[in-house]
């Protein structure tokens, strides 16, 4: 008999393709067919990625008229709209033919941001669940603010001095750890509140939505179980499949790891034979993602901090960050002191770096992908939180986690050099709150890894999800 088939529709952007790519190949070792629906923009980045696609996975691109992708200047209200048209457009046609064909879709995965898909297959009756690609705490966060809470959250916001406690959650949160897309003084944080509230709404007419969390049980037991209307089932961390073998990542050559798509680029710059000739847990490792784009000063800052910590780091500054290409007023000024140090780059790969064992800290904008690969990879952290969920992110890894470190910024805004070189020297150092942190590093890469292996919760959660969405008859025991 013919394998179950399975719709995957993925946002076009690293933080939800990374995660999603990992969940297609759960599910197609469990024995289904994943086509995966995502814009040209992404299919072009994912398909020149290093691996190969999994057998069982199969694409089915769109074109949303931004096939470069989003640039400056470009209107996101029509950016929004376009991408729901004809994506929409694209999976109905998609759905028809699988009909037509004979071999009908079962159910659909869709990521944040697609709430259009839920819309459309509700009407022809399909299953669906949502793939959240941050933290449960902040899909809670959203829930609140949608349902009740909005007032209390916002004026959390304006007053500094104000916080905030949600139901459900042992945390008391301050305007600087609410995502920051709540934020109702900045007109530009309407679009995204929109889409979001649309999302809620979808699944409030659901009559048993399933959210589908990239976390685990241990990291968030009760965020996971705070909404009783909605089922969040923690699948995480979905990281690559090598991991599960218990070896880490660096030690398996790049043409036998786990696919994955880079939508940055994926160009060797020789990372790993640069961090193979360092002490171990000596490397400060910066990156601030794919997406943020950091003033002139703050990058001097950073730089400062790092000259002044004098220690070797990994620093990625991407080309968006000189989106309307390098000029000279662009150079750090102490770019030559740095690149005696250290190794800047515009690129890598994150995993390898991550579990390299020359690393000792990882300075992060506290994107969920990059908190998640960093806990299970042990990895103590500075954390740099800039906007969206980071700030939320920031205040797990101080508060909840405590595998790190977050900055405190100036009243303009800036992190000064002093202030990364001390969160720098008491995370790396000697002292009984390095020798913590290090510690629940250890605690979490541990209890991360255990929750995929067999028998561990996020394990024995996924083979529910997929007992109920395909027949348990094309399931292979043996490979979950």
């Amino acid at each position: 008999m013919a394998k179950p088939r399975l719709i995957l529709v993925l946002y076009a952007a690293q933080g939800h393709i990374n995660p999603g790519l990992q969940l297609a190949e759960r599910v197609i070792a469990a024995g289904a067919e994943i086509t995966l629906v995502t814009t040209i923009f992404a299919h072009r980045r994912i398909i020149k990625a290093k691996t190969s696609p999994p057998a069982g996975l199969s694409f089915a691109p769109f074109s949303d008229g931004y096939d470069e992708g989003l640039k400056p200047g470009d209107d996101v209200k029509t950016f929004v709209s376009e991408n729901r048209r004809h994506g929409k457009q694209a999976l109905s046609k998609l759905i028809d033919s699988g009909a037509k064909e004979g071999r009908p879709f079962t159910g659909i995965v869709y990521s944040l941001c697609q709430y259009w898909v839920a819309e459309l297959a509700h009407e022809l009756q399909i299953p669906t669940s949502l793939l959240w690609v941050e933290p449960a705490t902040v899909f809670d966060m959203y829930y609140y603010y949608f349902h009740g809470y909005e007032d209390i959250i916002k004026d959390s916001i304006n007053n500094p001095s104000c916080s905030v406690e949600l139901p459900g959650l042992p945390l008391q949160l301050t305007g600087a750890d609410i995502p920051s897309f709540m934020d109702a003084s900045k007109p530009s944080n309407d679009i995204a509140m929109q889409v979001l509230k649309e999302q809620f709404e979808v699944l409030e007419k659901e009559r048993n939505p399933k959210v589908l969390v990239n976390t685990f049980d241990d990291l968030e037991p009760e965020a996971l179980k705070a909404i009783t209307e909605i089922n969040l089932i923690g699948i995480g961390p979905l990281i690559p499949i090598t991991f599960y073998d218990g070896k880490e990542y660096y030690e398996y050559p790049s043409e036998t790891s786990s696919f994955r798509g880079d939508l940055e680029g994926s160009r060797d710059w020789n990372c790993m034979e640069w961090m193979n000739s360092k002490p171990k847990a000596s490397i400060v490792y910066v990156s601030f993602g794919t997406v943020c784009v950091l003033p002139k000063q703050q990058m001097e800052e950073i730089g400062g901090g790092l000259l002044d910590f004098g220690q070797p780091f990994l620093w990625v500054i991407t080309e968006k960050q000189y989106e309307e290409g390098k000029k000279e007023e662009d150079e750090l000024s102490c770019i030559e002191e740095l690149e005696k140090l250290g190794k800047i780059v515009p690129w890598c790969s994150q995993m390898e770096v991550l579990s390299n064992p020359s690393l000792g800290c990882f300075v992060t904008h506290c994107g969920w992908n990059s908190t998640l690969e960093s806990l299970v990879c042990g990895v103590p952290m500075v954390a740099f939180p800039r906007w969206i969920d980071q700030g939320s992110n920031a205040k797990l890894i101080e508060d909840s986690w405590k595998t790190g470190l977050r900055v405190k910024a100036s009243k303009e805004g800036i992190v000064e050099r002093d202030e990364i070189k001390r969160c720098l020297e008491l995370v790396m150092g000697d002292g009984e709150i390095g020798e913590e942190i290090r510690r629940n590093a250890k605690k979490w890469k541990d209890l991360g890894r255990e929750a995929v292996k067999v028998g561990g919760s996020s394990n024995k959660n996924f083979k529910a999800f997929v007992n109920e969405i395909i027949s348990d008859s094309y399931i292979h025991e043996e490979k979950l």
